[in-house]
């Protein structure tokens, strides 16, 4: 099955561009991976009343959904870490979204891996490193930090990347986690480097990833960020569109209301 797709935003560069992205995938999840953590399940706690926005579900594919699961409006977002729309749109829709919508139970939003590349696949990996409840926390900062890392792929040569696709796979994970920083970058939410490195060498949630990739191609969801409202892929990606088609789904839902 192929992992990666396309993102709006073309190729990370002409060097990383060149490289075949499929060919990450070639030797599978390497044998010598660590035992795998138990699949994670939607979390025991309840949210404070009038407030669905501590809320974190994980849904079958590994997905992770913020809000209320019954929300009469239901969004999933298709996010690539190396993506500057999906960057931008974290950033436009945070208070709208995050901090509105969903704390009051309107909207839930569930954020799926479209993988692009095996830098996307390493961060996907990491973000589920720890509390699910605390994935939103991981999913922000490195959308938040993306200019930031993003900036290293300019000193790292074609020879250096193409290690990313040679030998098995959590190597090359580990590689780009050590070549990025992210080692440093997780550690202040108290994942060590040993403790990241087991993260990555878990092969459930490698094959959370696989299934999340399976969704993505059942939607026809083709480029980053695309969403889909209340199963239905739309013709938008960013958040001018999306907030255009809530208002709508919400005019909808009060028409008749006194």
């Amino acid at each position: 099955m192929k992992m990666f797709s396309k993102s709006r935003a073309g190729k990370l560069g002409v060097k990383f561009g060149t490289l075949a992205v499929a060919a990450l995938l070639v030797t599978g999840v390497g044998a010598t991976a660590a035992p795998a953590r138990k699949p994670a399940a939607a979390p025991a706690h309840k949210a404070a009343p009038g407030n669905w926005g501590t809320l974190v579900t994980v849904t079958a594919d590994g997905s992770h959904m913020l809000g209320n699961p019954k929300a009469p409006t239901q969004v999933t977002e298709f996010v690539s870490y190396t993506c500057p729309h999906c960057a931008h749109f974290t950033k436009e829709s945070d208070v709208p979204l995050r901090q509105t919508m969903v704390p009051k139970g309107q909207v839930a939003m569930t954020v799926t891996n479209l993988l692009r590349n095996p830098i996307d696949l390493t961060i996907a990996m990491l973000t589920t490193c720890g509390d699910p409840k605390r994935f939103f926390t991981r999913h922000n900062a490195f959308l938040a930090t993306q200019d930031i890392w993003m900036a290293k792929l300019n000193t790292l040569g074609e020879d250096r990347q193409k290690r990313w696709y040679e030998g098995d796979i959590q190597a090359r994970m580990r590689l780009i986690a050590a070549d990025f920083d992210f080692y440093s970058m997780v550690a202040p939410w108290g994942v060590s480097h040993a403790q990241a490195d087991q993260c990555i060498n878990d092969k459930a949630a490698f094959a959370k990833l696989e299934q999340q990739q399976k969704t993505v191609q059942a939607v026809g969801a083709t480029s980053t960020p695309s969403f889909v409202l209340d199963g239905k892929l739309l013709d938008v990606h960013d958040w001018a569109g999306l907030s255009q088609a809530l208002s709508v789904k919400q005019a909808s839902q009060r028409k008749g209301s006194i």
